[in-house]
């Protein structure tokens, strides 16, 4: 069983098909078909079912197919490390964070690394949730993983600074004048709620949060993104929560900002599944120079109830 032919099965998963495989990997079909044979005779049985238009995976085949995209990923990125560690022309360096950390911290540290190191290609995927981004790093789609420090470290765990959860309202809000808020004051209020709202002890954070608070929260909007939802609170269809840093540095130019009564408050954390070496390592140390200065604090789900003050913060 070799690398080459792993990859060759991957494509063709990917792919749907012999034929279209072989045009991506710019290979004959039979030479396709022989490496395929070939690592089936490997393994010990049939790991796809040709089918008169395209292909299935046969059950050894699903149980294959993570073990094969993994190597192959670690692969690429073992290759795109040893290139980037040598600023070789073409090295790249993946890197994976959620959205809000994307849109509102990202781009200030990737204009200062292209200043910095031209000749590595960045490239970013971005994640809805912390647990798709742990996921993403343990898959070895990205080299490093910016987000909320993961439940389970995977190998290299680097702090970053804290995220701080704040409220948004419009201009015209009756608590615009303020700085401050609790929760049960806003307990009448339309909330905006996200698709990318974290989950604790089971329950979507602001359910929680409210719930603790003494009520539930009308929802008057769904959203996909929390980009999205700061800009229908910003003009008035209701109270949303957000990442301070997405709002103060990407999308909240026309909207008040208001802290929660205690504050909600997470640190995060770049982290991969091997030691960071070469530009890895060197874009780490560029996230912790950039970094607000990080603060004792604790994940969302050890904040307290509006009256009594919040642990960890």
């Amino acid at each position: 069983m070799s690398l080459r032919q792993m990859e060759y099965f991957v494509t063709v998963v990917q792919e749907g098909s012999f034929t279209r495989a072989a045009d991506a990997l710019h290979v004959t079909q039979p030479a396709l078909s022989h490496q395929i044979k070939a690592l089936e005779r490997s393994v010990g049985g049939t790991l796809l079912e040709r089918l008169p238009r395209g292909v299935r995976l046969t059950p050894m085949g699903r149980a294959f197919l993570p073990h094969a995209e993994l190597a192959v990923r670690s692969a690429a990125q073992a290759r795109r490390a040893a290139r980037a560690a040598a600023g070789a022309e073409g090295g790249e360096l993946h890197v994976a964070a959620l959205h809000s950390v994307a849109v509102g911290v990202l781009p200030d540290v990737f204009a200062r690394w292209r200043t910095a190191r031209p000749q590595v290609l960045l490239r970013l995927h971005e994640y809805a949730t912390a647990e798709a981004l742990e996921d993403a790093v343990q898959r070895g789609t990205a080299d490093l993983a910016v987000g909320p420090e993961p439940l389970g470290r995977p190998g290299t765990v680097v702090r970053l600074g804290e995220e701080e959860l704040v409220l948004v309202v419009p201009f015209d809000d009756r608590f615009a004048g303020r700085t401050t808020v609790t929760l049960p004051e806003l307990a009448d209020r339309p909330w905006i709620r996200c698709a990318m709202e974290p989950v604790v002890h089971g329950e979507r954070f602001l359910d929680w949060a409210c719930g603790k608070a003494g009520f539930r929260p009308r929802t008057a909007v769904w959203t996909e993104h929390t980009s999205t939802a700061v800009r229908m609170a910003a003009a008035g269809v209701g109270v949303c929560t957000a990442p301070a840093h997405i709002v103060r540095g990407a999308v909240g130019e026309d909207c008040v900002i208001l802290s929660p009564d205690p504050a909600w408050r997470r640190a995060l954390a770049v982290y991969a599944r091997v030691p960071p070496a070469g530009a890895a390592a060197a874009f780490v140390d560029l996230l912790r120079a950039t970094w607000p200065a990080l603060r004792s604090t604790g994940p969302y789900e050890e904040c307290e109830p509006a009256a009594t003050p919040a642990r960890g913060t």
